[in-house]
């Protein structure tokens, strides 16, 4: 358990927003990990998803860790948001916009390239 401790403190740690759910970013498992995934496309931010659908042990750790029994299980700059019920009404108050900046510096978030195909 110590093991897997660290290596989740390693992976919060290397990534400002950290989701972990079931499936990757290119290929969710699940449709609440879809929709994590959609909710922090319209944000801009850089942001990686941790696949913890087939490890059991790890699963267990970090519900052990955020006492939040469901997946997916949001990270931003280390600290436990829970997920989209609690990110949806922070979105909508604005406070998550600040709370993103924040964690990346006051930077803003890169604007999504649009390709013209006319």
């Amino acid at each position: 358990m110590a093991d897997l401790k660290e290596e989740i403190d390693r992976e919060i740690a290397a990534n400002t927003i950290l989701v972990y759910g079931k499936g990757t970013k290119t290929m969710p498992r699940c449709g609440f990990t879809l929709e994590t995934i959609e909710f922090f496309d319209r944000f801009g931010y850089p942001f990686e998803v941790v696949d913890v659908l087939e490890n059991m042990p790890k699963r267990e750790a970090l519900s052990a860790m955020t006492d939040w029994p469901t997946l997916p299980k949001v990270f931003i700059k280390g600290k436990f948001y829970g997920d989209t019920d609690i990110l949806g009404p922070m979105a909508e108050s604005g406070e998550l916009a600040n709370v993103l900046k924040d964690a990346f510096g006051g930077a803003e978030p890169a604007s999504k390239q649009t390709i013209n195909l006319r």
